[in-house]
């Protein structure tokens, strides 16, 4: 174990940060690129990545949606560098008001693309039980992957197998100043009524930590999903040129995700009302009428079944 990284001394004992340092060792690259926040996870993150030996680039985003938010980054990135890493503070802007935590996020990544092909962020397996909470209640049960694919970003998550606790244990042990977002302490905010209301119940209900089980499931939901996506890619080209409407007779959890494809090769917006309506046209025709789904400068988009096919009409 190295002495120190950068400026910064390591302790001899330090088992929170060991344990940071195995879960990402499966992932090392000899230059690594990680989306800091100037919170626990990502500080300790970056120190676990250094400690192995990387080079660090660490990417800090300014969302410009707080007040003295530049200073956050700043001070975000001055550690980095104290612990030997390269930093960069990039400006964004994005609206305020509804979805803005969507909209952040998509602006966020789309900086990370700016620097790099490949981001490592620290999400650990404490987000991953609440996102799979969150997403259920959406109607859509699904999680985080090791690895996944935006566009023209992949997105490492080598912390998944970690706990908060451990990110926070480790800026302890190493004596490291996380920033504290007080947005973190707001309930108003779904996420953190989940994680401050909600599972702190379901332990009571359960009898011990739920954290595991829910991470556990919503890892097996994301890799589901991986493999019907996979599926439906290699399929692509048969809904090409409209939709075949004997592919009525597809599982119906392979034809939802068929249809979502089908109907964003046209840039449509999809969601879970569009897609029950279209499916319809499929496995309960009786002659109705098209599906609208969206709007155009000259009229209203619609899904309408014609000569086999679905078909996408203006």
């Amino acid at each position: 174990m190295p002495a120190r990284i950068g400026q910064l001394e390591l302790p001899d004992q330090s088992p929170n940060f060991l344990i940071l340092r195995h879960n990402i060792r499966p992932y090392l690259q000899e230059h690594i690129f990680v989306g800091l926040s100037g919170g626990a996870d990502s500080l300790s993150l970056i120190a676990a990545a250094r400690a192995e030996g990387a080079a660090v680039t660490a990417i800090c985003i300014d969302h410009n949606l707080q007040e003295g938010s530049r200073e956050i980054s700043e001070k975000a990135a001055a550690q980095a560098e104290l612990m030997g890493a390269k930093a960069i503070v990039h400006s964004v802007e994005v609206t305020p008001g509804q979805g803005m935590e969507a909209a952040a996020r998509e602006a966020r990544y789309a900086a990370f693309a700016h620097f790099s092909t490949e981001i490592w962020v620290a999400h650990t397996m404490d987000d991953q039980a609440e996102t799979y909470l969150l997403a259920g209640l959406r109607g859509n049960s699904t999680g985080m992957l090791d690895a996944s694919r935006r566009p023209n970003l992949t997105v490492i998550r080598p912390l998944l197998g970690a706990r908060r606790a451990n990110t926070q244990g480790a800026c302890a042990e190493l004596g490291l100043t996380p920033w504290q977002d007080p947005q973190n302490s707001d309930s108003a905010f779904r996420r953190v009524a989940m994680r401050t209301q909600v599972l702190p119940l379901l332990g009571e209900v359960h009898g011990g930590d739920p954290i595991p089980g829910l991470a556990l499931a919503a890892r097996r939901a994301a890799e589901a999903a991986e493999v019907l996506e996979g599926v439906v890619e290699k399929r692509r080209g048969e809904w090409k040129n409209g939709f075949p409407v004997t592919l009525a007779a597809e599982p119906r959890a392979v034809r939802h995700r068929m249809l979502a494809d089908f109907l964003r090769g046209y840039d449509i917006k999809v969601n879970s009302r569009k897609l029950e309506a279209i499916d319809h046209l499929l496995v309960d025709w009786h002659g109705q009428g098209p599906v609208a789904v969206g709007k155009t400068a000259t009229g209203r988009l619609e899904v309408v079944r014609q000569s086999g096919k679905l078909r996408i009409n203006d």
